[in-house]
């Protein structure tokens, strides 16, 4: 807002040849976009050309799963989502028809490596046998006696993997209920010291953490193999308990004010057209030894009239002590730093 008040068009993404399912920003420089046509672009913003593309295969056909939408003759195909490691040099992907996540390396631009999921562990979060399988959304996040870890959200559940790519937890919703967003969210000073926050089918937006110490083993039936532990509910936002049950596509959490008086603004999108604004402390979703809390004081109500699928939100700040409207880039970008920084010339 500051360089370019004006709310002129910058440029647009033609490189795609289907729709764009993902967008992320790598610093100022890069642009990262995923789509249905199995390929992520690395665009840079000062003039918008193509630096590079990553492909992703596309999946053989295996029998036509429920909900899919590819057409007569066609199979499923697509990236559902990526996440881009805060390193800036690892990426993972998930994709349509695929029963896989896949790593990569973003200082080559290649593959890095493939996840497959097993039966058994589709089976923790709900994946039967007649369902597609496919992980829906990813993210990386870190726990302060747990390391770095990401996660893979599925229809019904998520998966939390560590950095040895082995499943350390399941995210199972109760009741159950289908997932649509998940976020890592900071809570304490420490960067590590985070949780998982999943919304839901129901209007809910639940606050999970995934510690080891705060994992909630389950016993395995006589003959069974160990289930997987359950990471614990700290916290839920919404819901019955506030007299909201409509899904919540998207949400996005803000920090406002320092120290002591420090708040999450939580902005929530519902399919039905609302936005809501929510206003929680940090020590509500801090890990505790006691029950589920409900949190959340609902600060107002944007009724959109349409049917929202995804959102982002930022702080509007006050201009910088001495930046002038001279300064406002032009049509074909901001101008780029020489001196670009470490992270953004890592991606190919």
């Amino acid at each position: 807002m500051v360089e370019n008040p004006q709310n002129k068009e910058l440029g647009s993404l033609l490189h795609h040849g289907a729709s764009i399912t993902g967008l992320w920003f790598a610093g100022r420089g890069k642009l990262l976009s995923s789509a249905e046509d199995c390929a992520i672009a690395v665009t840079r913003t000062r003039d918008w050309s193509l630096l590079s593309t990553i492909k992703s295969p596309i999946p053989k056909s295996v029998g036509r799963p429920s909900g899919d939408t590819a057409p007569v003759g066609g199979a499923p195909r697509g990236v559902n989502d990526f996440a881009v490691h805060p390193s800036m040099k690892l990426m993972i992907s998930v994709g349509k028809g695929e029963r896989c996540m896949r790593l990569w390396n973003l200082v080559t631009g290649k593959k890095a490596g493939v996840l497959q999921f097993e039966r058994g562990m589709l089976g923790e979060v709900g994946e039967g046998k007649f369902a597609s399988g496919e992980g829906r959304k990813v993210a990386w996040g870190a726990t302060t006696d747990g390391g770095e870890e990401f996660c893979v959200g599925f229809e019904r559940g998520i998966l939390v993997f560590g950095m040895d790519c082995q499943a350390r937890c399941k995210v199972v919703p109760e009741p159950r209920s289908k997932t649509h967003q998940l976020s890592y969210v900071q809570v304490g000073e420490e960067e590590d010291a985070q949780v998982l926050a999943v919304s839901t089918e129901d209007g809910r937006i639940l606050f999970y953490s995934t510690r080891p110490a705060d994992l909630v083993a389950a016993r395995a039936a006589e003959g069974k193999e160990t289930p997987l532990p359950a990471a614990k509910l700290l916290a839920q936002l919404g819901g019955k308990d506030a007299g909201l049950t409509g899904r919540v596509k998207d949400f996005t959490v803000m920090f406002v004010g320092e120290g002591s008086s420090k708040e999450f603004i939580i902005v929530a999108a519902s399919s039905d057209g609302a936005i809501r604004l929510w206003q929680t402390s940090p020590s509500d979703l801090e890990p505790h030894t006691g029950k589920t809390k409900q949190v959340g004081k609902l600060l107002g109500t944007y009724e959109t009239g349409n049917r929202i699928t995804c959102l982002a939100s930022f702080l509007m700040l006050p201009p910088a002590e001495g930046a002038k409207d001279d300064n406002i880039a032009d049509e074909a970008g901001v101008e780029d730093n020489d001196e670009a920084s470490t992270s953004d010339s890592d991606i190919a």
